[in-house]
């Protein structure tokens, strides 16, 4: 897989399979690696954080308690209560992306964490719905910080021959989280107290705590730390995580040489890197849209209206069953879990536009036969079809997990150059909390208005992705730094391609004499 400009290319990149490696082929038996990749789980938990609130919302509004404890509101402020968190995240991103840019990486997640977790205590003693709708607002903040600062940080301190299934598996362990929270609210439905909701939500600060705890064994982003300079910190760091201390290494040198240049080339193109750096090129243009496409894409597939609102549309196709909801939930989370990590370690082997094809035109199919099957059972009350209907939802996750969610912060974070990676993410964020804004705030209103009617927007929108991607998203899988600058940039991309073949001959050339010599010493 090639990266961005700044991140070094993966395994794909036969270069680096030339140069030497002081680690262990098997990374848990490689103390630097070991303590990498735990470095890595930490990281990961934004997005379990991130799951964790998806499925929770789930199993509360099938808990009689929690109901109660809003005071059964209309749909209007039920949808503002639930997109609460939207609400928090939308103003976040922007400021995020600043404090990840010049505090760090790893700063901006301990902001978010802390906030996650200081909001799951403080929801837990919640009373009423303006309460409950505060503590998501502050949840959200916290989110938008971790969310912004932990994709960029996960790609920039992983071992390049495992960086591409890193942050390709990054948002498919939102479903560790969902998992979790689904176990927690079927567990706790028992509960004949307010407990039965405020314990699933106060398990909601455990992610953020478990992130908060790990950050102390995270190193920060030696990209970010050549950005400012701080160059032999930055060359500790890849040698300590990527060789076991070894600063001479081959490999180390090699990333430490290519982020440098990278870096310096991003300067000479924008002297100071600012918003507008987005509109100053075709290519960055290219990148802006994609990332905005992304987040739209990901909350309009239909998947925003069974992820918050499974509850409902189990009861439009007669399942009412409190204790069955709450089961199908735990089931639908597993069931994502598994195909979300088969995506993620496909996407390097069969390429990023075949899986976000299949994935839309499966969704596609899926969503009309559940909407033809949610209507069958509204006129005739056929039970079979509304058996049916929850196969098919079933089904239509398999189709979206395979794309949707491990490339949903995989492929921004690949197509976009360091200096405008933090800014480029939080647009993708900032555009997926909006869009989830509309899909938690309008469709528990449109489906107690219209029911499975309302299907049909998103059958319009699956409809429209597949041209969408098609024309507008490049494959990116084994290319190498220059070729992605290339795809994006065309022939402005030269320079850097130059600077990289220069590159490759020095070191090629450093490999060549260590040989000789090692040779001729054998020799004598």
């Amino acid at each position: 897989m090639g990266g961005p400009s700044g991140v070094v290319a993966s395994s794909g990149n036969e270069v680096y399979k030339s140069l030497s490696n002081n680690v262990n082929p098997s990374w848990i038996r490689d103390k630097g690696l070991r303590h990498l990749n735990f470095a890595i789980g930490a990281m990961f938990a934004s997005a379990a954080a991130n799951g964790y609130d998806g499925s929770l919302i789930n199993g509360l509004l099938a808990m009689p308690y929690f109901n109660s404890n809003l005071g059964d509101p209309n749909s209007s402020l039920l949808g503002v209560t639930l997109a609460g968190i939207s609400l928090g995240g939308l103003p976040s991103f922007i400021p995020a992306s600043y404090v990840s840019d010049y505090l760090g990486r790893r700063i901006t997640v301990a902001i978010g964490s802390a906030l996650m977790l200081a909001a799951a205590i403080i929801q837990c003693a919640t009373s009423g719905v303006y309460a409950f709708l505060g503590t998501r607002i502050m949840l959200g903040v916290g989110l938008g910080f971790s969310q912004t600062a932990a994709p960029p940080l996960t790609a920039e301190i992983a071992h390049p021959k495992h960086r591409a299934n890193v942050t390709n598996l990054f948002q498919a362990i939102w479903f560790w989280g969902a998992i979790m929270s689904a176990i927690m609210s079927l567990g706790f439905l028992f509960v004949d107290n307010s407990w039965s909701w405020r314990i699933p939500c106060l398990f909601q600060g455990f992610f953020p705590g478990i992130q908060l705890l790990g950050l102390f064994w995270v190193p920060e982003s030696p990209r970010w730390l050549v950005s400012k300079n701080r160059h032999q910190d930055a060359l500790r760091i890849l040698a300590r995580f990527h060789a076991n201390g070894d600063t001479d290494d081959q490999l180390v040198q090699f990333e430490y040489q290519e982020i440098c240049q990278a870096l310096e080339l991003e300067r000479e193109v924008a002297r100071s890197t600012g918003w507008s750096t987005f509109f100053a090129t075709k290519g960055n243009r290219h990148r802006l849209l994609i990332c905005v496409l992304v987040g739209f894409m990901i909350q309009w597939a239909g998947n925003g209206i069974v992820s918050y609102y499974l509850a409902p549309i189990l009861k439009s196709v007669g399942i009412t069953s409190s204790v069955t909801q709450a089961c199908i939930n735990l089931a639908l989370q597993v069931w994502n879990a598994f195909f979300a990590f088969g995506g993620a370690i496909s996407a390097e082997r069969f390429g990023r536009r075949p899986l976000w094809l299949i994935s839309a035109s499966g969704m596609l199919v899926s969503f009309v036969v559940v909407t033809a099957l949610s209507a069958t059972f509204a006129e005739h009350a056929i039970k079979a079809a509304g058996s049916a209907t929850v196969a098919f939802l079933f089904i239509f996750f398999a189709f979206y997990d395979i794309a949707f969610t491990p490339l949903s912060i995989a492929y921004p974070v690949e197509i976009l150059p360091f200096s405008l990676r933090a800014k480029g993410l939080a647009v993708n964020l900032t555009t997926v909390f909006g869009a989830g804004f509309f899909n938690q705030f309008c469709n528990p209103i449109a489906l107690e208005a219209i029911a499975w009617k309302f299907y049909f927007v998103y059958i319009g929108t699956l409809a429209a992705m597949i041209p969408t991607i098609y024309f507008l998203f490049p494959e990116t899988k084994g290319r190498t730094l220059e070729e992605i600058a290339k795809v994006f940039d065309g022939e402005a991309a030269e320079t850097a391609a130059f600077r990289q073949a220069s590159l490759d001959m020095t070191l090629k050339e450093r490999h060549e004499k260590t040989v000789t010599h090692v040779d001729h010493t054998e020799e004598v």
